[in-house]
């Protein structure tokens, strides 16, 4: 005898809703996900942080500088970050690499300390700026210029004996678009996270997929009322006057004021999620692509080899550890007595002239893996020796390679 049995048909997601251990509201948006890239895009899932060195652990230029007035655009200590000063018109500031951050998130900050003040108020046309810029092909997937384009989330961790309303605004190079965002700094002295969401752009051109200028964002110290005229809350094309909008706070009114960021996340969409904390090796190497130092670890250890092609010339070839994004400006460090040719006969240490770049390889579309230098002597060189580039009896010496956007 045949036996049939049937059950009822019944719905999984009910039934998983209904038990004593539920899956959470995450896991429950995940569970009414249609595709795969909804999930995905809930939990940013894969390598999602377009900001590098957001931890502040890489520092190939140093730890510190002391009593810089930024007027010209620099990036004196972590990677990546730039920093600018206009019109000021005596504030310097101390710039550096500390230890304090938040436990739990990343182990460095940037902390920007006020070394002289800007005691006198702030000035209609002054203003004073941290930012990073994303390469333009890192971001041109957003789809700015469509009607579907991404949106952004900012998250960081701040921290400050300044309180208050401090500005942001991202600026969109290729359609020279901008949007302003505030935040504030409710705690003294305390590690705070911010969160912050950016509508994409659906007006304007696209980004360009290239090596240049994708969005660059600044985190305002204080600004003039001429960049906070305009309300710019949405974007808009570029203009002065509302840079700053909403900005209400003066951090360099005081030699006692600090301010500290780390943990810097810039993702697509509207969700916030864990900081994404790459390893030290691979966030070096995303730094090395725009700025990269050779510098000695002990007595006469070379920088490159090459020849001679006259008895005052020779070329020695720097490769890079990554291509960079173009042929970098080249500059170096140390009296050119102490650099010296290892083996191939020059007249030894004392007899360079000059040291500048010369040729480069590689293109735009596959970056830069090694350039070479062509260094003149006075005189002592045979056409055809071997040429070893290296530094004479001391590691105060350094090569700097910068293709910084």
């Amino acid at each position: 005898m045949t036996v049939r049995i049937t059950k009822p048909e019944f719905n999984l997601r009910e039934k998983i809703s209904e038990l004593d251990k539920p899956t959470g509201l995450k896991g429950s948006e995940l569970m009414r996900s249609d595709t795969a890239q909804d999930a995905r895009d809930l939990i940013s899932a894969g390598r999602k942080n377009l900001i590098i060195n957001g931890s502040m652990a890489v520092a190939q230029r140093g730890t510190s500088v002391s009593a810089t007035s930024f007027t010209t655009a620099g990036y004196p200590v972590c990677d990546r970050w730039q920093f600018r000063a206009i019109n000021t018109d005596h504030a310097d500031f101390d710039i550096s690499q500390v230890t304090d951050a938040p436990k739990g998130v990343c182990t460095k900050s940037l902390k920007i300390d006020v070394n002289t003040a800007e005691t006198d108020g702030v000035n209609a046309d002054e203003i004073f700026w941290v930012a990073q810029t994303i390469e333009a092909q890192n971001c041109s997937d957003l789809g700015f210029g469509d009607s579907g384009a991404s949106d952004l989330t900012i998250s960081f961790y701040v921290k400050s004996n300044v309180t208050g309303r401090y500005a942001i605004y991202l600026y969109s190079q290729d359609p020279n678009r901008y949007i302003t965002r505030t935040y504030t700094i409710d705690s003294s002295g305390e590690w705070e996270k911010k969160v912050i969401h950016v509508p994409g752009d659906t007006a304007g051109n696209a980004i360009n997929h290239d090596n240049g200028i994708g969005i660059k964002i600044y985190w305002w110290q204080f600004a003039g009322s001429d960049y906070k005229s305009s309300d710019s809350r949405t974007w808009q094309n570029y203009s002065n006057s509302g840079i700053a909008y909403g900005h209400d706070v003066n951090m360099g009114s005081s030699t006692s004021n600090y301010w500290q960021l780390t943990g810097v996340q810039v993702e697509r969409g509207s969700n916030a999620t864990e900081f994404e904390n790459r390893s030290f090796g691979e966030e070096l190497a995303l730094c090395q692509r725009y700025f990269f130092r050779m510098k000695p670890a002990s007595n006469y250890t070379s920088y490159g080899m090459g020849g001679a092609y006259s008895s005052t010339q020779a070329v020695a070839f720097m490769y890079f550890p990554v291509p960079m994004r173009i042929s970098p400006d080249f500059s170096y460090s140390g009296a050119l007595s102490t650099f010296y040719d290892k083996v191939g006969g020059f007249n030894g240490a004392g007899d360079f002239t000059n040291i500048t770049k010369t040729q480069t390889m590689g293109t735009e579309l596959t970056g830069i893996p090694h350039l070479e230098v062509l260094v003149t002597v006075n005189s002592g060189g045979t056409a055809g020796n071997p040429f070893i580039l290296a530094t004479e009896n001391t590691t105060n010496t350094h090569f700097d390679f910068d293709a910084e956007l």
